[in-house]
């Protein structure tokens, strides 16, 4: 079963919003699920791998695998709510500029009003 683009951010399931790039979500929502939750999500995994005993270079390979995709897929909503394409975020590939620009246009620059190819405006 496929779910619909078109469905609202803040209507969705958590796994939703951190699993499939489609559709659009707001600044608000990118900055809570597109930062926010990674980091508080990577810090709970690291101290449960460090109480594990993992070794430092394991449990950090160990969190980025885990929270790469739903990262991704945040940050491709995002650029989808701009009205650009997904692909941007390889943008994010450029050393230092390419974090700071995608997070400038992520975080900080309005999508576009109304509907876009992408589906509806999130809600707020």
């Amino acid at each position: 079963m496929t779910l619909p683009a078109t469905t609202a951010a803040a209507d969705a399931p958590p796994w939703r919003l951190l699993l499939d790039p489609r559709g659009r979500i707001a600044r608000t929502g990118f900055w809570i699920w597109g930062v926010a939750v990674p980091l508080g999500a990577g810090l709970m995994l690291r101290t449960l791998l460090d109480i594990a005993r993992f070794q430092e270079t394991t449990a950090n390979d160990i969190v980025n695998l885990l929270l790469v995709w739903p990262t991704v897929a945040v940050s491709i909503k995002r650029w989808h709510d701009r009205d650009e394409s997904g692909w941007w975020v390889l943008v994010a590939l450029v050393p230092v500029v390419g974090w700071a620009y995608m997070l400038f246009v992520n975080g900080l620059l309005r999508g576009t009003p109304g509907p876009n190819r992408y589906g509806p405006p999130p809600l707020h």
